[in-house]
């Protein structure tokens, strides 16, 4: 069974894409909910952390890439929007819950 380096090798150029993606529409999103810059948040939405509860971080980010080579930014908006957001949500809401 080949490691996990060299499963995730071929996927790095769409997760570099991917990243960058997800991180503008996590900065859009913040400030659209929140109206305030909040790196703190930023760092939660996109953190390998979060990620690794959809799956292999950089395999979720190279499927953003992939879906912003073929749709654009508007597709890729629409998949984080989609299938990453609605846990971030309920997990952030955990959070907020727990700190009380």
């Amino acid at each position: 069974m080949p490691a996990v380096k060299d499963r995730i090798k071929p996927h790095l150029e769409d997760a570099w894409l991917g990243d960058a993606v997800l991180e503008l529409y996590a900065r859009s999103w913040i400030l659209r909910q929140y109206g305030k810059v909040d790196a703190d948040l930023k760092s939660r939405f996109t953190s390998n952390q979060f990620l690794n509860s959809l799956g292999q971080p950089t395999m979720v980010e190279a499927e953003v890439g992939r879906v912003y080579k073929e749709q654009g930014l508007e597709g890729a908006f629409a998949h984080i929007q989609a299938k990453i957001e609605p846990l971030f949500v309920k997990q952030e809401g955990k959070r907020q819950r727990s700190q009380r």
